[in-house]
């Protein structure tokens, strides 16, 4: 069997072949004259029982060769050639005694059993090798039903070969071609077989340019057994990724929900109780309690539009139209902002960047942000008494921004997780905001060509590393899209 195909032999009333027939009937006409003329060149009475058995060697090397009608031809053969040679009287075809009689059925009896022993032991071998063949390709429709999505076209692909079929075609109910190999030939050859169950098939295979004995279309039945299996089971595979994807759908839209019913409205209801208390009590306020009735209004909304802001960030991601103007920007001034930002001292974050880290190529504000976002994070799980680390490193056209914290950390098998958009890995506390920041931070570090990854801190803890390329030329600025 040739490497990459999967062809039945066939089992034929001619186990031997035709080709193998031929070659033994040519074996007798040629060898057979040869071997007369030089016994007969020779010949003497002693040397009669070597003429026999010379002629009977042959008879058995034309049986090996072609089985028992080249062995009866060459029996009769050189029977009538040792009677015509070398039996008195010789140039004559006659049988003086019964016993030279029954030597001549002798004679072809030994062949007919020589023959018939040789066509057996063919038989039986092609009979192994068809098994064998049977086996291969039941294993590896098997195992193409097992491998998944393709095994339709998989399997269509080694029906054609293994049935020596001009083409193969998976067809639908509705007719629609749902996997083919070949091409089909129009010559009355084919056959069919339903695919599925036996009362609800779901397709019908075809075989074109060929016809199947009872063992083949036992083997095609299995085959289109199997081909049901591989559409079941793609079936089930889309209807799995399509409940994952609804799934999906539904976590987003119940964080969301979650997320506006307590994050967004805290700030709204302490706003919206604001702005009621300064007109329903007008001047009957002190000056301080409507001080700070506005200062807790102006508050409130600060904070709804921070989450707001947020919101719409993570849509413009997630569509791919984040905008991001890219610049030559300074890591250290960057850095110092963000911990300004947040109010954090010396005593809270320790800013060890590297005097010769180059610049970087980054979009400032958004860098800005996403170093508030982790330092806010990585301040808020740092214990009393530790503080928040920033580091860098520098090495083939990249830098790295290594916020480090010592915390709890997070299980690397929740790595991935924490940057879902509504995450707050743990928090209950609804000041935390909406559970974004780490999807934003991650957002919009890729937006300017970098990465965001997390490791863990040596003693414990997490680092948040953020990866962005130096530098090249001249500060230039411009305008794209992407996340």
């Amino acid at each position: 069997m040739e490497q990459g195909t999967l062809r039945l032999p066939r089992v034929s009333t001619g186990a031997l072949g035709w080709r193998r027939q031929v070659a033994a009937f040519a074996v007798a006409l040629t060898i057979g004259p040869l071997l007369s003329w030089f016994l007969y060149a020779v010949a003497h009475e002693d040397l009669l029982v070597v003429d026999v058995l010379a002629y009977q060697l042959l008879v058995v090397v034309v049986a090996l060769i072609g089985g028992i009608w080249p062995a009866l031809f060459a029996a009769v053969l050189s029977g009538l050639t040792l009677n015509f040679l070398f039996l008195h009287p010789i140039f004559t075809v006659t049988i003086a005694s019964p016993a030279h009689a029954l030597s001549v059925v002798f004679y072809v009896a030994s062949a007919v059993l020589v023959s018939g022993i040789v066509d057996q032991a063919a038989r039986r071998a092609r009979v192994a090798e068809r098994a064998a063949a049977e086996s291969e390709l039941l294993a590896t429709i098997s195992g193409s039903v097992l491998r998944g999505e393709s095994a339709a076209q998989a399997l269509v692909t080694r029906a054609r070969e293994a049935f020596h079929a001009t083409g193969v075609r998976l067809v639908a109910l509705d007719g629609t071609t749902i996997a083919a190999d070949g091409e089909p030939t129009r010559d009355g050859r084919s056959t069919s077989v339903p695919v599925g169950a036996p009362n609800t098939p779901r397709a019908t295979l075809e075989l074109h340019g060929t016809r199947l004995d009872e063992p083949e279309t036992r083997l095609l039945t299995v085959v289109a057994t199997q081909l049901g299996a591989a559409l079941e089971h793609a079936h089930l595979s889309e209807a799995a990724r399509e409940a994952e994807t609804l799934a999906a759908a539904d976590s987003v839209r119940t964080a969301l929900l979650s997320a506006v019913s307590h994050d967004l409205r805290r700030p709204l209801a302490a706003a919206v109780a604001s702005v009621g208390g300064l007109r329903a009590a007008g001047r009957a306020l002190s000056d301080s309690d409507r001080e700070e009735l506005v200062m807790t209004a102006d508050e409130s909304l600060r904070t709804l539009s921070a989450l707001v802001a947020d919101l719409l960030d993570v849509s413009r991601i997630e569509a791919g139209v984040l905008a991001v103007s890219l610049a030559d920007v300074d890591a250290a001034e960057i850095a110092q902002a963000s911990a300004s930002e947040l109010g954090l001292g010396a005593d809270r974050v320790d800013i060890a960047l590297e005097p010769a880290l180059p610049e970087l190529r980054a979009d400032p504000v958004l860098l800005r942000r996403v170093l508030v976002n982790l330092l806010s994070n990585a301040d808020r799980h740092t214990p009393d008494g530790a503080r928040v680390r920033i580091e860098s490193r520098a090495a083939d056209g990249t830098a790295q921004i290594r916020i480090v914290d010592h915390g709890p950390g997070v299980a690397p098998e929740r790595r991935q997780e924490m940057f879902a958009p509504f995450q707050r890995m743990g928090d209950t506390d609804n000041t935390t905001g909406l559970g974004l920041g780490l999807a934003l931070s991650r957002g919009f570090t890729e937006g300017m060509g970098g990465t965001l990854t997390p490791e863990d801190t040596p003693g414990g803890g997490l680092t948040m590393v953020v990866q962005l390329p130096v530098a090249d030329g001249p500060e230039r600025s411009q305008t794209r899209l992407g996340a």
